[in-house]
């Protein structure tokens, strides 16, 4: 939720959510339904003063004006009530609006939209086209079969088979260590959530379109265990020496993938169903840009760990998701298509969400919204999809990198056949 006063007050909070290029018109109408309900709460505020000032007169007023008195009170009284019901209305109205505007984009972030983005650094050397892309790697060794799945669930779908399975496990074991020993607290969350927890985490009303809806829209499958771990102190006041609060979610998510027909439909690059980790923080809003670029450098770690080459690109604002304020992407060099493409991202989203978690922390001057912040730990389908090309062996094998070794028990896969 975006914060109503600075949108109404200042000028650069309201280009930061026209720098996220949203609805035309959608910004004033908000400032329009704000200003209704300021109003309407001013006018039940003063009736209901008046009213319960008549009301403390009626008893000291002489017997043959009382009845009048209550009269008037009976009439204050309807007033009242219908007015709140206006003011009910006007809040529900303002809501509604207001949900839809993203939180404002940082001045730091790049103009522009989809390509736009600033890369700020390239680490390691992009290779060659490999013997194979990560799709057909995937069928031949036997780590994946797409066929059975599609024919079980459809398209996005994949079995993860045999050794593939182990260097997934061993990915979450290294991952999940590296980020203990950073102060994160693991975490497997719930991943059917209900509507409230998918708003408040600030996917909905925007990211609908993306999620599925069970139980008769009930409950909703996460996309990202963000959204649970973001509901761990929910309406909480925390004290300040406790932040940042750090978390570690490990879940199975689910997304439609809607918008991306004919795009990346081979292999496990792209699917339904993945297995992620993801990193979560409260921060105290004064340390909170410090904290965005520590879990960019926790992500780098893993891919320099990895020797896989990537670069780090500044999401330009009109690529920006609805809750953050800045973005960082990071994108592995995916060898088959000459190209980085995006592998994990961090983002701060301020006070975006706070605001509709009611999440707090008290100082001395009292409480102040928390700032929250997340990043991907390992999205291990996407992972998988550049170690199938980047450790492929010339004959069809693969090489287990070094670091997840001490978790898989083998160093290579022979090529099969």
């Amino acid at each position: 939720m975006i914060d109503l006063r600075r949108l109404r007050d200042e000028p650069e909070y309201r280009r930061g959510i026209e720098r996220k290029r949203v609805a035309p018109g959608l910004i004033d109408d908000v400032l329009t339904a704000e200003g209704t309900q300021r109003e309407l709460q001013r006018r039940v505020e003063d009736l209901r003063a008046a009213h319960n000032a008549a009301s403390k007169e009626i008893g000291k007023a002489p017997a043959d004006q009382r009845a009048a008195l209550v009269a008037a009170g009976s009439a204050r009284k309807e007033q009242l009530a219908a007015l709140e019901a206006e003011l009910t209305d006007a809040d529900a109205a303002l809501r509604t609006l207001a949900l839809q505007l993203p939180n404002p984009a940082d001045p730091s972030v790049p103009d522009g939209g989809e390509g736009d983005g600033e890369v700020l650094r390239t680490i390691g050397t992009p290779g060659p086209a490999p013997v194979l892309d990560h799709a057909t790697f995937g069928e031949v060794s036997g780590f994946v079969n797409a066929e059975k799945a599609v024919e079980m669930s459809g398209s996005r779908f994949a079995y993860l088979t045999g050794e593939a399975v182990l260097v997934e496990v061993a990915l979450v074991q290294w991952v999940l260590g590296r980020l203990v020993a950073e102060g994160f607290v693991p975490v497997a969350p719930p991943v059917l959530v209900r509507e409230h927890a998918m708003e408040e985490a600030g996917f909905f009303p925007t990211d609908r379109q993306q999620v599925y809806e069970v139980d008769d829209g009930e409950l909703f499958l996460v996309g990202t265990s963000e959204v649970p771990l973001s509901a761990l102190h929910r309406g909480e006041i925390l004290t300040e020496a406790a932040l940042p609060l750090r978390y570690a979610g490990l879940s199975t998510n689910f997304r439609r993938e809607a918008g991306t027909y004919g795009k990346d439909t081979r292999g496990i690059f792209r699917v339904h169903q993945f297995d992620k980790i993801e990193m979560f923080s409260f921060a105290h809003p004064d340390q909170s840009w410090e904290e965005h670029e520590r879990i960019l450098a926790i992500e780098e770690s893993i891919f320099t760990d990895l020797d896989l080459p990537y670069r780090v690109v500044d999401i330009a604002a009109g690529d920006l998701g609805p809750a953050a304020a800045k973005k960082f992407d990071i994108e592995v060099w995916l060898p088959s298509e000459q190209k980085y493409r995006e592998i994990t991202s961090c983002s701060n989203y301020l006070d975006y969400s706070a605001r509709r978690l009611g999440t707090r922390f008290r100082e001395e001057s009292g409480t102040r919204l928390v700032h929250t912040l997340n990043g991907t730990g390992c999205a291990i389908s996407r992972t998988l999809t550049f170690l199938f090309e980047h450790c492929q062996d010339s004959n069809g094998g693969f090489t287990v990198p070094d670091v997840l070794r001490p978790f898989t028990g083998f160093d290579h896969v022979k090529p099969r056949g």
